[in-house]
C-alpha cells in the first residue's frame, strides 16, 4: 500500500504492508532518533509529533500516518534547539534513550504554551527514563517554557 508522509518538512512516499508500525517506517527512512524501546507503548521513546499531537509511533500502523505531518527529535527550530541546549546545561540525558521521545514531547508542550511544573510534569509521564529521576529533564523544559 502506497502512503505519504511528511517527516520534518520532507515529503515521502512509500510501500509499506498494512500491518508495518510507523516506527519501522520512521527508522526506515532514516530517521534513526525514534527508538524502538518496548514496542508495546509504555515507554515513550518512540514518541514523534503526528498532526501537532504527541504519538507512539510504535503503536501507530504506519498506513493510519498516511497524509500525515510527523516531527522527531531530528526536527531542527529555534524552540527545538533551545530545548536542546537547555537539556544539556541541565544534564538532562544521561544514557541517553529516552532523550528523544523526552525532546518531541517537550517540544510539544512549548509550543502549546505549558503553564506550570505540575503540567510539564504530567506532559512528560508517557515518556520513562530510568536515569534521570526526571528533576533536570522537568528543569531543563520549565527554563525554555519561561517558568
Amino acid at each position: 500500500m502506497k502512503i505519504a508522509l511528511r517527516v520534518n518538512g520532507v515529503l515521502h512516499e512509500v510501500d509499506v504492508e498494512p500491518r508495518k508500525l510507523l516506527v519501522h517506517v520512521l527508522r526506515e527512512l532514516g530517521y534513526k532518533s525514534v527508538r524502538v524501546g518496548c514496542d508495546t507503548a509504555t515507554c515513550g521513546a518512540c514518541t514523534v509529533l503526528m498532526d501537532g499531537r504527541p504519538v507512539k509511533s510504535c503503536n501507530v500502523l504506519a498506513v493510519q500516518a498516511d497524509g500525515a505531518e510527523i516531527y522527531t527529535a531530528d526536527y531542527s527550530d529555534e524552540v527545538m534547539e533551545k530545548l536542546r541546549d537547555a537539556f544539556k546545561r541541565h544534564h538532562a540525558a544521561q544514557c541517553g534513550f529516552c532523550t528523544s521521545g523526552m525532546l518531541t514531547t517537550a517540544y510539544y508542550l512549548v509550543r502549546r504554551g505549558v503553564k506550570s511544573e505540575e503540567e510539564v510534569v504530567e506532559g512528560l509521564s508517557g515518556v520513562l527514563c530510568r536515569c534521570t529521576g526526571y528533576q533536570n529533564i522537568v528543569n531543563a523544559v520549565k527554563e525554555v517554557a519561561g517558568l
